[in-house]
């Protein structure tokens, strides 16, 4: 029996300190090392090494994102959520530690021979500690640290997305300004087309028909600064709900659309390794670590409980003399419970949480695969754009060519009316789709910016961060 005794004390101490932890190692990304069409250069520095302050140049849009950042309502439950997690693994690291009670107590009672006696204690007790040799509580810590990394990353993905939410928006905003600008330029011209064709017609110089073209144009124009009215309006309560509060008027003047200055190449001729550093795949990778650690905290409960629980103090019948000498008085309670028949729980526990690793296994693979697919089209966008761009700015060109000849035709009498009109209508399309495209333009090199994982390093410390 004593043999027994020591044996099993000895394989006790034996695994006592140790870890069922699964060793974690990071799975192979299941995407292409390089993206499609772009050569991997090692020498590179990651995108999110980019201050966003260095990204945008312009002054007016760089206070909006600092407001945003000040004042955006899911970047601040994003901040608290942090918090609670900080609080939850607190609670899990208490656990690692007993817990001491300070008490007193009462207990009447009657003894053998009938009496009413009263007995008074205080002390200091430790209820049920748990001794973690097989690293059960230490396992469950660690999958508490690993949640908090990844509400940190998520506030980082959250501060990401408002940024390039808000400079896609501002953008949105500029070229609102000058599609009005250009739209009421147009229609100044085609109400003196309607108002020279009118003349004509009452002279019996032009047609019905060239008066009702004319008419059509004008009103269409109306149109068109009627949409675009709505639209900039629709962007500007947009921008107010990204930062959380109405536009300050004292702001500084901004940089035309044309005048931003983002950084038109990015370090993007890329190894698809630059992913990790996207705050989504590393929250991500996080949640893999918490169901990783669950599995050992799992295992460990196959194995023997150990709990302590003592007291130490002083007892007596009398409330006088409890503090006197010879009334000091201790318990020391060890307590070992090992699961013999639990009707499959544990077994249970076990595979479940296995399953979850798994499925954070997919989950990681699935965020890096979904942000190699954004990188990848926004490096298709940028590429793409920049031909179109060309080939709308030489369209414009032709246009205005085109406009400048019929005129000249015109004012000779070797063109109709309607060759005007049409020329108008055509030289109007053609501003608003090129403006449309430096748009998308300088949209996409946002989108790119943030695709690639940049945006989110921002110094608390050193910013206006509200405490709440």
């Amino acid at each position: 029996m004593n043999k027994l005794h020591l044996g099993t004390l000895a394989s006790a101490l034996i695994l006592a300190g140790c870890s069922f932890v699964p060793t974690y190692e990071r799975p192979e990304p299941p995407v292409p090392p390089t993206f499609s069409g772009h050569t991997a250069h090692g020498a590179e520095s990651p995108v999110s090494d980019v201050e966003w302050r260095s990204f945008f140049k312009d002054e007016r849009l760089r206070q909006l994102i600092e407001l945003a950042l000040q004042n955006n309502r899911d970047l601040r439950v994003a901040m608290l959520a942090i918090e609670q997690t900080r609080a939850q693994l607190q609670l899990r690291r208490a656990d690692e530690l007993p817990t001491v009670s300070a008490g007193m107590g009462l207990t009447r009672g009657p003894n053998s021979a009938g009496a009413t006696v009263s007995t008074y204690t205080v002390g200091l007790s430790v209820t049920a500690f748990e001794l973690d040799l097989f690293g059960r509580v230490r396992a469950l810590s660690q999958a508490a640290q690993a949640q908090l990394l990844g509400t940190e990353e998520a506030r980082k993905t959250v501060q990401m997305s408002l940024i390039a939410s808000v400079a896609s928006t501002y953008l949105s905003l500029l070229a609102d300004d000058e599609l009005l600008h250009i739209t009421r330029g147009t229609l100044t011209t085609r109400a003196q087309s309607l108002k020279l064709t009118q003349l004509k017609f009452d002279n019996e110089a032009a047609s019905k028909l060239d008066l009702v073209q004319a008419q059509s144009l004008l009103e269409s124009a109306k149109v068109a600064l009627a949409q675009l009215t709505r639209q900039r309006a629709l962007d500007e309560n947009a921008l107010v709900s990204l930062l959380g509060q109405p536009v300050p008027a004292n702001l500084p003047a901004g940089k035309a659309l044309l005048e931003q200055g983002l950084l038109p190449d990015l370090p993007a001729g890329l190894r698809a390794e630059v992913l990790v550093h996207r705050p989504d795949i590393r929250q991500a990778e996080q949640a893999l670590v918490a169901s990783n650690a669950n599995i050992g905290a799992a295992r460990a409960a196959f194995f023997p409980r150990i709990t302590l629980t003592g007291s130490a103090g002083a007892v007596s019948s009398d409330l006088e003399n409890l503090f006197s000498n010879g009334t000091t008085a201790w318990t020391f309670v060890p307590q070992l419970l090992m699961p013999i028949f639990d009707a499959g729980r544990s077994q249970a526990n076990f595979e479940a949480a296995k399953v979850a690793r798994d499925i954070a296994l997919a989950q990681y693979e699935k965020a890096i695969q979904t942000g190699f697919r954004e990188v990848s089209d926004a490096l298709a966008s940028r590429t793409s754009l920049r031909e179109q761009l060309q080939a709308q700015t030489a369209q414009l060109d032709a246009e205005k060519t085109r406009m400048q000849l019929v005129d000249l035709r015109f004012l000779h009498g070797s063109a109709s009316s309607f060759d005007v009109l049409d020329a108008q209508r055509s030289l109007f399309a053609a501003q608003q789709a090129l403006m449309q495209v430096q748009l998308q333009q300088l949209q996409s090199l946002v989108t790119l910016y943030k695709v690639l994982g940049g945006g989110w390093k921002y110094c608390i410390c050193c910013s206006r961060y509200k405490r709440w």
